[in-house]
């Protein structure tokens, strides 16, 4: 991983550009990270706010509860439905950028697993890792 980490949405109409380096990478099997992602999980990078700059295009979000009763927006483009990143209304500074946006993907490694008691049975958590049955922060 070099920075900046630039990245973008499918039809291109959205890019950024990320200065900083995470602060961490999840692999989250909550249902609604399945939904959004139509697999078996989606992967949250969260990075810090300031370091995220949207350099082409303008979001579109919508704001949901989550399964702890706490609000959080995703921002996705208007034009292809990619989603870009989560802001948690929990952790001020941070967003969670969806990392599969990004330019360069093959470096991307989970230190962990959210919600591994909402994962698909057929997916092997590694015992290794921080993993945690629901949301630990």
């Amino acid at each position: 991983m070099t920075t900046p980490m630039t990245g973008g949405c499918q039809c291109g109409a959205v890019r950024y550009k990320v200065g900083g380096e995470p602060l961490a990478l999840f692999a989250c099997h909550c249902a609604e990270c399945q939904r959004q992602s139509g697999s078996a999980f989606g992967l949250s990078m969260i990075v810090k706010r300031d370091d995220f700059v949207l350099e082409r295009g303008t979001l579109k979000s919508f704001e949901r509860a989550t399964d702890s009763g706490r609000t959080i927006s995703g921002h996705f483009c208007p034009d292809c439905g990619v989603r870009i990143y989560h802001l948690p209304t929990w952790r001020e500074g941070v967003l969670t950028l969806k990392p599969g946006t990004l330019d360069d993907t093959g470096w991307l490694r989970p230190s962990g697993h959210v919600w591994t008691d909402s994962a698909q049975p057929w997916v092997a958590i590694p015992e290794t890792g921080e993993n945690h049955p629901t949301q630990p922060f």
